[in-house]
């Protein structure tokens, strides 16, 4: 699993403003994260993501986690054409505390010059998970708060994928679990039927 790295730094406050608490946690906000990285404080070598205020190492991927990532990289540029632009671990700018840079990301179309894409741009999230399963299911609720409309788990544990549909302000209001021999559409084009297995690597599906 993920760990955590909080930012400990503390800011003093006036007590009846805190119940009593003289201290408040610090968040990072996006644009001050962003600007550490312009000025060289991180770079691609310290494998990290902003989540919620809080800066995350992201957990090393073994073979079947990058063969699983590489063949949905694949599979979504060769279905959808033109239709949606692919990015497969490049950061998304989810709300003003998280900064995520999820496996995979299916986005309109466009160069992203200004900022990296935002919900209202973000069409499909998946993570490809093993040890990082607990963590990817927990992301679900910032997901669904900010409006993000199919988040997808690819449970390599089980040669499964969940599929979270319907956002909502408390979590997503649908959520249904396939099988390696089952299919799903994507919510923002439904004609499109993938695979399960198609996603997974071929020795965990007896593919030669």
């Amino acid at each position: 699993m993920a760990t955590v790295l909080e930012i400990e730094e503390k800011v003093s406050v006036p007590q009846n403003q805190t119940n009593g608490n003289p201290f408040e946690e610090y968040r990072l906000r996006v644009e001050d994260y962003e600007k550490m990285i312009e000025f060289g404080i991180f770079n691609d070598d310290d494998k990290i993501e902003l989540w919620e205020g809080k800066l995350v190492t992201m957990s090393p991927k073994g073979t079947k986690h990058t063969v699983s990532t590489r063949r949905t990289f694949k599979l979504a540029n060769e279905i959808l054409g033109k239709k949606a632009e692919i990015i497969s671990q490049d950061p998304i700018k989810l709300d003003d505390f998280s900064e995520p840079e999820p496996d995979l990301a299916i986005v309109k179309i466009g160069e992203y010059l200004s900022s990296h894409p935002i919900p209202a741009d973000i069409f499909v999230v998946m993570e490809v998970a093993d040890t990082t399963i607990l963590r990817d299911r927990e992301k679900s609720k910032s997901y669904a708060r900010n409006g993000i409309q199919q988040y997808l788990i690819l449970n390599l544990n089980t040669n499964e994928i969940e599929d979270y549909r319907e956002p909502a302000e408390d979590g997503y209001r649908f959520k249904r679990t396939l099988t390696a021999e089952e299919s799903f559409n994507l919510v923002a084009f439904p004609d499109v039927e993938i695979k399960v297995s198609d996603l997974l690597p071929p020795s965990e599906t007896n593919e030669q």
